[in-house]
């Protein structure tokens, strides 16, 4: 399974911003498993992101083919609305599973959960977030979540959301309640201190910000002292200052480093476990 987590970061001015976080784990039994799995998506050419839980192959393969559609100007309006693009992520995931053979592959025995959250193209501040998920037997639900007045959580999904929700509730009484690294916090202490053989490697993260005419972002994570970029561990490689940084504080890193960058606010997690 996995670990889903979405949430709206809101400051004096309204929304800021809305983030999807993920665990990186692919596991087949409870024995078998994989640290390097995509769950988190950000659109090129769109203020969207995408994240799924449950059901692996199906998500990986849909996902992709939807994030290409609408990067090159085939699935979404100029002007679509967030309920718009959810809509039109619906109605491709629907014709897809359509011609998709469940029985031979598994998912009719399993559930997926996808979340999308968008901003307006029109408007800095209106941000929207929805799920849409799919059980054997029961088809698919959607569900749309409030743009909540503090930073919060929206959604959280998997098989650790409950060890995740009830971990947050030190959060929500915490010194840094109300605030979007506290989620994150929360999710990185969730993720280090859970037992659960279903979820596990590097936390993946993708985000939306209230700046008219920017789209979302795929952002490399700092973890456990080494440099991760959707689940893939990228020390080996080159060019890190390509993409933004975040550590397991939520603070904005040097992609050379890994450090904190010295302009960059100090998020410490007084609730931290590990």
């Amino acid at each position: 399974m996995t670990l889903l987590v979405a949430w709206a970061g809101v400051d004096t001015h309204g929304p800021a911003s809305i983030y999807i976080a993920s665990d990186s784990r692919i596991s087949w039994g409870s024995s078998i498993f994989f640290d390097r799995g995509r769950k988190v998506f950000a659109f090129k050419n769109w203020p969207d992101i995408l994240g799924y839980c449950g059901d692996v192959l199906f998500p990986s393969i849909a996902l992709n083919q939807i994030v290409e559609l609408a990067d090159a100007g085939l699935l979404f309006g100029p002007d679509f609305t967030g309920q718009q693009k959810f809509q039109a992520i619906v109605d491709k995931l629907n014709d897809l599973v359509s011609e998709y053979p469940q029985l031979h592959t598994g998912l009719a025995a399993n559930s997926l959960g996808v979340v999308h959250a968008s901003r307006d193209p029109r408007t800095e501040q209106f941000f929207s977030c929805n799920t849409i998920t799919w059980r054997s037997g029961h088809g698919w639900t959607g569900k749309t979540a409030p743009i909540p007045i503090r930073s919060e959580v929206m959604f959280a999904l998997g098989s650790a959301a409950p060890a995740f929700e009830a971990n947050y509730a030190r959060y929500r009484s915490g010194p840094t309640s109300g605030t979007s690294r506290a989620v994150f916090h929360c999710f990185c202490d969730t993720l280090k201190a859970s037992n659960d053989p279903t979820i596990g490697g590097p936390p993946q993260l993708v985000g939306i910000i209230r700046k008219l005419g920017s789209k979302a972002c795929n952002f490399g994570v700092v973890y456990s002292g080494q440099r991760t970029f959707l689940g893939a561990h990228i020390d080996n490689l080159r060019n890190f200052d390509a993409v933004q940084w975040r550590n397991s504080d939520f603070e904005l890193c040097d992609g050379q480093t890994g450090k904190r960058l010295p302009e960059a606010k100090l998020q410490p997690d007084p609730n931290r476990r590990l």
